[in-house]
C-alpha cells in the first residue's frame, strides 16, 4: 500500500533522505512539539512534524513566558526575539476585587532576581518563531498520527511505527506532543488514570487596551480570580478562573463573565465591554496529580501536557513543555541508540515536572479559596509578606523560574540563588 509519498510504509521512515538512526517524528505542532523539533534538527536529526489540524493556527490566546522558558528558547535560537516583545515595565502585582493592592512587584525587581522579565505574547507569534527554525517541508498539517508500536530503544531492527491517513511511517525516535488527551500516553501507560478535573474552569480573552491605563495585575476574590496583562502590540490578554463543577458551560460566556466579574475594579469592566462573545474561550482545567512512571517508553518520548498536564496557576504549562523540548534534544545524539538518552530525559524531567504540577495545584487551591474567613486570612498574609519586601513575593517562584538550560547537568541553582548574567545564550548544540 502506498502512503502518499510514492513509497511503501517500509520505505518511508518519516522523512526524506538521511542516515540510519537520525529520523525523528514529532506528533503535534504546538509550542512544545516545535521546540523539540527545532532542538533535534539543530543536533542533526532529520525531523518531520505531524500536525492533525489543517493549519498551524494555535488554540488559545496568549502565552506567558517566564525566565526559565526564555532561557530554554535561547537553546533553539529564539530567546532574544521573544524578549524583544516584552511589554511589562514598572509595577504590577496582586489586587483585591475592590482594587486594593495586596502585593506589589516590579519588572526591575523580577529582572534583578531572575535575569529576565515575564513576557506575554500571542501564541501564534511564538509558533511562527519556532516554525521558522525548521526546514520548509518539515511540518505536515492535516496529518493526524497515532503510535502503533513504540519500538525497542536499543534494537535497531525495531523502530517505532506511526499510523497516518496515508500509510504507516517508521522512525528512530518519536516525540509525542499530542496534548492533554494524548492517545500516545494511553498506549504507553494504559494503567495510568490520566488527567483529572482540577476543580475550576478558566476563560481567556484578547481585547484592545482601554483608554485609561492600568498596571498588570492578578486579582484574587472568593473562589474566583482575574488577570489583565498588556501585550507588546497594544492588545490586552485577560484571563479568569472560578471554582465551579466540571462541565458547566454557559450559552453566552461573555455574559457569564459579566455576571461574575462585572463589578470588579478597573480595567475589568472595560475589558469585558470590549470583548466579543465569540472571542471568549472557556476550558475546564485538568491536571495530572499522579505522575507517570516515566516520560518515555521504547523509542517514544512524551512531552508537555501529554506527560505532565498542570493547572495554569503558576503560568508554567508552556514553559515546562519548552524545557522538555530542549532537554530531550540535548540528551539524544543522532546515530546512537536512543535508550540511554531517553532514560536520562525521564530522569531529568520527571522529578522537576512532578514538583511543578504539585506546586501549581497548591497555588490554584490558594487563589480560589471560597470560605470568607479563609479568604480574609489569605489576603492579610499576602499583604503582610509584601510589606516585608516585594522580593519575598518573587521568592515564591524560586526553584522554578531560576532553572538553567542544559549544558551538562540540569540542576537548578540553590533556592534563592541569584543567577549571573544572561543565562542560556546559544553557544551551539546545547552539549
Amino acid at each position: 500500500m502506498e502512503n502518499g509519498t510514492g513509497t511503501t510504509p517500509a520505505q518511508d521512515r518519516g522523512t526524506s533522505g538521511g542516515e540510519p538512526g537520525r529520523r525523528a517524528l514529532v506528533i503535534g505542532a504546538g509550542i512544545g512539539g516545535l521546540t523539540a523539533a527545532a532542538g533535534l534538527a539543530d543536533r542533526g536529526w532529520q525531523v518531520t512534524v505531524l500536525e492533525r489540524s489543517a493549519t498551524l493556527e494555535p488554540v488559545g490566546a496568549a502565552i506567558s513566558l517566564a525566565p526559565n522558558g526564555q532561557r530554554a528558547l535561547d537553546r533553539v535560537g529564539v530567546g532574544d526575539a521573544v524578549r524583544s516583545l516584552a511589554a511589562w515595565q514598572g509595577s504590577g502585582g496582586l489586587r483585591a476585587p475592590d482594587g486594593r493592592w495586596l502585593a506589589r512587584t516590579s519588572s526591575e525587581e523580577a529582572g534583578e532576581r531572575y535575569g529576565d522579565n515575564l513576557v506575554l505574547l500571542h501564541r501564534a507569534t511564538l509558533i511562527d518563531l519556532l516554525r521558522a527554525r525548521l526546514p520548509e517541508d518539515a511540518v505536515r498539517v492535516d496529518a493526524a498520527a497515532e503510535v502503533v508500536d513504540p519500538g525497542a530503544a536499543d534494537d535497531p531492527r525495531r523502530p517505532a511505527r506511526v499510523r497516518t491517513a496515508t500509510g504507516e511511517l517508521t522512525a528512530d525516535l518519536v516525540v509525542a506532543a499530542d496534548g492533554i488527551g494524548s492517545a500516545t500516553r494511553r498506549l504507553l501507560f494504559p494503567d495510568h488514570p490520566g488527567p483529572e478535573y482540577a476543580g475550576f474552569t478558566t476563560w481567556r480573552i484578547m481585547v484592545p487596551a482601554p483608554a485609561e491605563p492600568f498596571a498588570p495585575h492578578e486579582t484574587w476574590g472568593r473562589g474566583a480570580l482575574w488577570g489583565s496583562h498588556p501585550l507588546h502590540d497594544g492588545t490586552v490578554y485577560a484571563y479568569a478562573a472560578a471554582a465551579v463543577p466540571e462541565g458547566g458551560h454557559a450559552e453566552d460566556e461573555r455574559a457569564e463573565l459579566l455576571r461574575r466579574f462585572g463589578d470588579w475594579h478597573h480595567p475589568v469592566p472595560a475589558l469585558l465591554a470590549a470583548a466579543a462573545p465569540e472571542g471568549v474561550l472557556r476550558h475546564d482545567v485538568r491536571h495530572m496529580r499522579r505522575p507517570l512512571p516515566a516520560c518515555h517508553r521504547g523509542r517514544v518520548a512524551l512531552l508537555g501536557d501529554a506527560a505532565h498536564a498542570m493547572a495554569p496557576s503558576l503560568g508554567q504549562g508552556g514553559n515546562q513543555a519548552i524545557e522538555d523540548g530542549v532537554v530531550l534534544a540535548h540528551h539524544l545524539a543522532p546515530g546512537t541508540p536512543p535508550g540511554p538518552g531517553l532514560a536520562a530525559y525521564s530522569a531529568d524531567r520527571l522529578p522537576r515536572t512532578s514538583a511543578v504540577v504539585a506546586r501549581a495545584a497548591k497555588a490554584g487551591a490558594l487563589t480560589l479559596l471560597r470560605p470568607a474567613l479563609a479568604v480574609r486570612a489569605r489576603d492579610a498574609l499576602v499583604a503582610t509578606v509584601s510589606r516585608l519586601g516585594p522580593d519575598l513575593v518573587l521568592r515564591s517562584f524560586a526553584g522554578i523560574t531560576d532553572w538553567q538550560p542544559p549544558e551538562r547537568t540540569y540542576a537548578a541553582p540553590a533556592r534563592g540563588a541569584r543567577p549571573e548574567g544572561r543565562r542560556g545564550q546559544d553557544t551551539g548544540s546545547g552539549t
